[in-house]
Parts: C-alpha cells; sequence; structure tokens
C-alpha cells in the first residue's frame, strides 16, 4: 500500500505528515525521516512549497520520499558539532536509512530514504 500526501510546507503540516505516516507504517523511523524532510523543505525552500510525500511499503523495507518543485536546492550531509543548534536532520535521516539519496526531475526533485521494515 502507498500513502500519498500533496501538502504545503509549513509548521503545521510537519506534525499532521508525522501521525499519517505514524499510522499507514507504525514505524518510529519513517515518521523521523518524514519529519526531517519535511522540516528541511520548510527550513530551505520557505514556507507554503507545495510538496509531495510518498510512503511506499515492501516485504522488507519501506521507502519515504518527499518530492518539491526546486531541482537545485539539494540537501547537503554535513558534519554536525556539539554546538550547533540546527543541522542535524539529514545525520539522523542518514542514521536511520538503510539508504536514501537525491532524485532530480525536470522541474522537482525528490529525497528518498529506504528503511528496514519494523
Amino acid at each position: 500500500m502507498t500513502l500519498v500526501l500533496r501538502l504545503l510546507a509549513t509548521p503545521g503540516a510537519v506534525p499532521l505528515a508525522r501521525h499519517a505516516v505514524r499510522e499507514h507504517t507504525r514505524s518510529h523511523d519513517a515518521e523521523l525521516c518524514v519529519s526531517e524532510m519535511l522540516t528541511n523543505a520548510l527550513t530551505h525552500l520557505g514556507e507554503g512549497t507545495p510538496v509531495t510525500l510518498r510512503v511506499t511499503g515492501r516485504a522488507t523495507r519501506t521507502r519515504v520520499e518527499l518530492t518539491d518543485p526546486d531541482p537545485r536546492a539539494w540537501p547537503v550531509l554535513r558534519d554536525v558539532t556539539e554546538d550547533r543548534e540546527s543541522g542535524r536532520g539529514l545525520a539522523l535521516l542518514d542514521a536511520v536509512a538503510l539508504q536514501w539519496g537525491v532524485i532530480q526531475g525536470p522541474g522537482s526533485k525528490t529525497v528518498w530514504a529506504e528503511l528496514a521494515q519494523p
């Protein structure tokens, strides 16, 4: 089964998406990935950016994807020091995902992560 949500990147969308993913997957890791992906879109692309969230479950893996309309604003995994207050989202995604990446489309990009089924 696939969950598809089309929404605007807003602070209120983050808990809404987390709840929908929790109900759909029962996976805390999927919920965390969605939260970090959506927060990154909100932070780096701006409030009100339209995004599409897709969560697909397979026999052994769950795939989480967030598509936004800016093919140039790519997420970058950075080394995070203890004194930084932000910038840990991709490090968290990297820690819980089996693999993750970015796919560039003609007028969009999709950040994706694959997780082990709970």
